[in-house]
């Protein structure tokens, strides 16, 4: 034979498949391994920040209605045009525009009768949540008083307050008293 190992004319040497050694099998486990947990470590942190964002929306939603059902029962005769602006400042949709509509005689009221009344939340849960709007329930304590009854026994209010969220602001769209 020449100094060239070629095979003579017409005939082909058969090629013998290379077999992985040790070394690379354990190389090819870590890659597929390194893959596998650099995915679920993707996942876990998506699923994390997604489970952040959503808890924090829904704290807004809550904290929106505890304060609009503050501002629903905290009315004093000497500031209620005062109180009237934050209610229609942090309400929305229908609710707001009924509320705006009856306004002027709601303020008359309050003022003939020298009314105040404070209303604090004394529980407040998210009971549904769909999208960019939510329902929560909205235990209150309301203290009135008025000339003719200066000091009267808290009542206890329920409500059932919707929430609607708006860009960054949520505003309450909905006020239902609950038995």
């Amino acid at each position: 034979m020449a100094e060239h190992d070629d095979p003579p004319a017409g005939k082909m040497t058969p090629v013998v498949p290379r077999r992985f050694s040790g070394l690379h099998w354990v190389a090819a486990l870590c890659a597929v391994a390194f893959v596998a947990l650099a995915g679920l470590g993707g996942w876990m942190g998506y699923r994390l920040v997604d489970e952040r964002r959503e808890s924090a929306q829904q704290s807004r939603f809550v904290e929106t209605a505890r304060q609009g059902a503050i501002n629903l029962t905290t009315i004093r005769h000497a500031t209620v045009d005062e109180d009237i602006k934050r209610i229609l400042d942090t309400s929305t949709g229908a609710f707001h525009d009924d509320f705006q509509k009856r306004a002027e005689s709601f303020a008359e009221v309050v003022r003939q009768a020298r009314s105040a009344s404070h209303g604090s939340v004394t529980s407040a849960a998210l009971e549904s949540h769909e999208g960019d709007t939510a329902k929560v329930l909205v235990v209150m304590s309301v203290q009135m008083s008025s000339d003719e009854a200066p000091e009267q026994v808290p009542t206890v209010w329920r409500m059932r307050i919707g929430v609607q969220q708006s860009g960054d602001s949520a505003r309450v769209s909905d006020v239902q008293f609950v038995s």
